[in-house]
């Protein structure tokens, strides 16, 4: 079982370079399924209520959030999202 201190000493965008590079290298679909649901709401929350909106009517807006969402206070809000995903991966801090 990771260490979940060594997670937390992660920057927010690492934890989502971490947690987008295992799925991807494990094709995991259902994490990107997740992330694109959460995504709207941490935007929202974060005052890009634009961005939320463009997300939910466009498949191409989440696929450029992809990678938006490990960046500034929108990966900050999505921080427990990348966490609880790691440590269910048994994934420690490089």
């Amino acid at each position: 079982m990771p260490d979940e201190h060594d997670l937390d000493r992660l920057s927010s965008a690492d934890l989502h370079d971490l947690a987008v590079r295992h799925a991807l290298r494990h094709l995991d679909v259902g994490f990107f399924v997740r992330l694109l649901k959460h995504l709207p709401v941490a935007e929202a929350a974060v005052g890009q209520v634009d961005e939320a909106e463009a997300d939910v009517l466009t498949l191409r807006a989440h696929i450029d959030d992809v990678t938006d969402s490990g960046r500034g206070e929108v990966a900050d809000m999505l921080r427990p999202f990348y966490l609880e995903y790691l440590a269910a991966h048994d994934i420690t801090a490089p």
